[in-house]
């Protein structure tokens, strides 16, 4: 599918070359900063160096004072307290990291982290009754909770106290708790509202530790678990979602976490640096699959063991796990294409795809779902059906609210929950099809044919000669990337084709490019049918890219990554 280009130039040069004088940078890097929200000396200063110390003062959050007066009793009690987390990487490192620290404190602590399959997401009934079996006095929900109004009272019922914190948008009414502390609370004035569930873990132990009058530099013992937790759940990177990342990865490269290091061996990253990139792409996707197909709690085991024997097991089933997971991936998304080849026959126009089938793994259908948004750029939602009852996952592009648009269809479901991009569903088989039709309708009436075509967002263009030593040094500070602050995409025009580009690997083009007296490599992955558009010798070529450092046999050296040639 090809993409829109989109050249960003909502920006004003006044501003920008002011920006640029006073940093001693070039404009680019300070139109960039510009469009980051960056717009003086001081703001910039934050950015390019983020530090724990810049965090916001944790009793800003609602209930903070609640939740951490009830769980410096229970500390200085000796009282049985459960960590309640979810089965994902946001929800394991948020158990891992809160575990640790109460371990650190003396605390009587324990977790639990609800089976996948049997349980589903969040709170639930057999989680609570094994919180009773282990005669818990408090429960600290991660990353979830929020929702889960029926178990906080069964819990309550039982004499058990719950805390819970959570990340996620809360219904029309909070559950009865001790205290419920979620950013995204609508009485809630935290001045930043995208934190994932394991920062918000940390507001709490930077809370308990203020209240305590415990150094927080101890937090800095496990910050490389809020940096993995922050970035595998895609929040944006900024704010003190960047101050936790920076710091994190930072630690991550040098940890002495024995789980993290059998992880990072067994992954074949050992030595090598560690990004936003590798977390979610390599170590993220190990952690995830014993959850996605078992048992979650293997992975927090590896998180907070410190026998490297048992951290050299743990991190062997994991990578077994995550290939299992591959295959299971990869055979129900031939089956979602077959499906959607012929949704399209039907319906050439369709503005979402909805499919369901007997069987498949619900483990992998949100990945599935996502991979089928990425090859058709509709709102996707897979169902697997189950004795009568089907598990859905819904992925959505930009311009489209998931949320939105499910609640229309509220009365179809069981249960739903999510945001705009994600969201999970439970629907009883009979429903499947009126729920395809008034969900098909919403999409039809929402969607414009521009939000059905992928678009490239380009920072600005350049010529090659542009690209010197300071430059590439000023681009590796804007790391770490995520969303809304994605690595910068440049485009250069009338490029020179130098030798024979070739197809490498699994349908990777590999060439060299040359502009202004300077030749760079380039890689384009899963782009080998565009082999087409390179002719060796040719000035002609319009390239959309990001610039990386190589790393090869211990040589750095500049390398361009193609998103887009024409």
């Amino acid at each position: 599918m090809d993409l829109k280009w989109v050249i960003e130039d909502d920006f004003d040069k006044e501003d920008v070359y002011r920006l640029a004088a006073e940093l001693n940078v070039p404009a680019i890097i300070a139109q960039i900063l510009q469009r980051r929200g960056i717009k003086d000396k001081d703001a910039a200063r934050k950015f390019f160096h983020p530090a724990l110390d810049q965090l916001y003062n944790p009793f800003l959050l609602r209930d903070m004072d609640k939740a951490v007066d009830r769980l410096r009793r229970a500390l200085l009690s000796d009282e049985k307290i459960l960590i309640y987390g979810d089965y994902d990487v946001d929800g394991i490192t948020s158990v891992s990291f809160l575990y640790l620290l109460l371990k650190e404190l003396g605390a009587h602590v324990t977790y639990y982290i609800p089976n996948r399959q049997a349980e589903g997401y969040g709170l639930s009934d057999q989680g609570i009754e094994e919180a009773k079996k282990r005669q818990v006095d408090l429960i600290v929900t991660v990353d979830c909770g929020i929702t889960g109004h029926a178990e906080i009272q069964m819990a309550q019922t039982a004499g058990i106290d719950v805390i819970v914190t959570d990340h996620h948008e809360p219904g029309p009414t909070l559950p009865t708790a001790v205290a419920v502390v979620d950013p995204k609370r609508r009485d809630c004035e935290y001045p930043f509202k995208q934190l994932a569930g394991v920062g918000v873990a940390y507001k709490l132990a930077q809370g308990l530790m203020q209240r305590m009058g415990i150094d927080t530099s101890i937090l800095e013992n496990f910050i490389e678990l809020v940096a993995i937790g922050t970035s595998a759940d895609i929040v944006p990177i900024i704010d003190e979602n960047r101050i936790f990342v920076k710091t994190g990865l930072t630690a991550l490269n040098n940890s002495e976490n024995v789980g993290l290091k059998a992880l990072i061996r067994a992954a074949g990253q050992q030595g090598r640096e560690i990004g936003t990139g590798q977390i979610v792409f390599i170590i993220a996707p190990r952690i995830n699959a014993v959850g996605r197909m078992g048992d979650a709690q293997r992975a927090v085991e590896l998180l907070t063991t410190r026998d490297e024997c048992e951290a050299e097991r743990i991190a062997g089933i994991l990578e077994r796990e995550n290939q299992h997971r591959k295959n299971v991936d990869e055979e129900a998304f031939n089956e979602a294409i077959q499906q959607t080849e012929q949704r399209f026959a039907d319906n050439s126009k369709a503005s979402s795809i909805i499919l369901h089938k007997e069987g498949w793994h619900t483990g992998v259908i949100g990945i599935v779902a996502s991979r089928v948004v990425e090859k058709y750029y509709r709102p996707t939602i897979l169902i697997s059906v189950d004795d009568g009852i089907g598990k859905g996952s819904a992925r959505s592009v930009p311009g489209f609210d998931l949320y939105e648009s499910l609640k229309q269809c509220e009365d179809l479901f069981i249960g739903f929950g999510g945001h705009k991009y994600a969201a999970g569903l439970t629907i009883a088989e009979e429903n499947i099809e009126t729920f395809k039709q008034r969900f098909e309708a919403i999409a039809e009436h929402d969607l414009t044919q521009e939000h059905l075509v992928p678009k490239l967002y380009i920072e600005a263009q350049i010529r090659l000669g542009e690209i010197d030593e300071k430059f590439i040094k000023l681009l590796k500070m804007f790391a770490p990337f995520g969303p809304q602050n994605m690595r910068p995409v440049f485009v250069s025009r009338n490029l020179q084709i130098v030798g024979s580009p070739t197809v490498v690997g699994k349908n990777h083009l590999k060439f060299k490019v040359r502009q202004d007296d300077k030749v760079y490599d380039v890689i384009a992955f899963n782009m080998g049918e565009l082999l087409y558009r390179l002719t060796p010798g040719e000035s002609n070529l319009d390239m959309a890219y990001v610039i990386e450092e190589n790393v090869f046999m211990g040589r750095r050296s500049i390398q361009l990554r193609a998103k887009d040639i024409r």
